[in-house]
């Protein structure tokens, strides 16, 4: 169990650092770089330590998700012991340009490794098990996305169509936007934005939540414009951007993650009809894989 603490406070950390305001993100980054001193300090050692206020480490603890300082204090002892444990030190994920392919390999590797663990760990399944339900018995269902999240959504609904499900992508905002204004209550729209600010995606997103579709938001920024339209927000977890790894690289491991859980999660509940769909699909495409 403490491990698992452990995972999701890095993760949500990682994940919200980018929202807080900068006291809270000194306090943030106290915890995650040295849980081990934190977890020994009073609420009032650790306002001292990061130079903010017994008010803002409480408001930390709960934006991290913790009821109060108290439980925080808890994660991180969880996490420093996790650390002593004999686990071996994280590799840097920074890439050079000089470096060697052999590192640059392995440090995407990790990078991508470390990614999918912050985002299982930091997912809440409760809101996943609702867009599962709410997808797997939809008319109808519109994935709204742009760039490289727009190659995201195109994943997810090629998979929902193979399990005989009617489902669109659009990533012309136009399209989108005219596309939502004909879903209803018993629509499902769903919308990818790593951000949660992308205008394009956003757009269209509220559209179908004014009229009446179940709405559901893929992003790294929970507090984002888009979680205003959400009825329920999956969130993401991100690596660290760098010059020779844009956002969008890290954000889309992420994202292909929850989309396969959402995928997952939406065959099972249909799997009566999933099946043979996937089945007919498989021997409709098998004799271009032959010889």
């Amino acid at each position: 169990m403490k491990e698992i603490f452990g995972s999701a406070l890095a993760a949500k950390v990682r994940t919200l650092g980018p929202s807080m305001t900068r006291s809270m993100q000194r306090v943030a980054e106290a915890v995650a770089s040295d849980p081990a001193g934190c977890a020994a300090l009073t609420v009032t050692g650790l306002a001292e330590r990061t130079g903010t206020s017994e008010a803002t480490v409480v408001r930390t603890a709960r934006l991290l998700g913790y009821p109060g300082y108290r439980d925080l204090r808890l994660a991180l002892a969880g996490l420093a012991a996790q650390q002593q444990s004999g686990r071996s030190p994280a590799i840097t994920t920074d890439i050079a340009v000089d470096d060697p392919i052999a590192d640059v390999v392995a440090k995407l590797a990790y990078d991508e490794q470390q990614t999918l663990a912050d985002t299982a760990a930091g997912l809440d399944t409760v809101q996943l098990g609702a867009a599962v339900a709410a997808t797997a018995s939809a008319r109808r269902i519109d994935v709204y996305g742009v760039g490289a999240s727009g190659l995201v959504a195109q994943d997810l609904t090629q998979k929902l169509l193979r399990i005989g499900l009617i489902a669109q992508a659009h990533s012309d905002p136009h399209l989108a936007v005219t596309n939502a204004v004909q879903l209803r209550s018993g629509d499902v729209a769903i919308a990818i934005t790593h951000s949660g600010s992308t205008g394009d995606v956003i757009e269209p997103l509220r559209v179908a939540f004014e009229h009446g579709a179940t709405t559901v938001a893929i992003t790294g920024r929970p507090g984002g414009t888009v979680a205003q339209y959400a009825d329920h927000v999956l969130t993401t977890s991100t690596a660290r951007e760098s010059e020779l790894r844009p956002a969008a690289m890290s954000s889309r491991t992420s994202q292909l993650l929850v989309v396969d859980c959402l995928f997952i999660g939406v065959a099972q509940r249909t799997y009566e009809t999933a099946a043979p769909a996937l089945a007919a699909s498989y021997e409709a495409l098998a004799h271009r894989h032959r010889r």
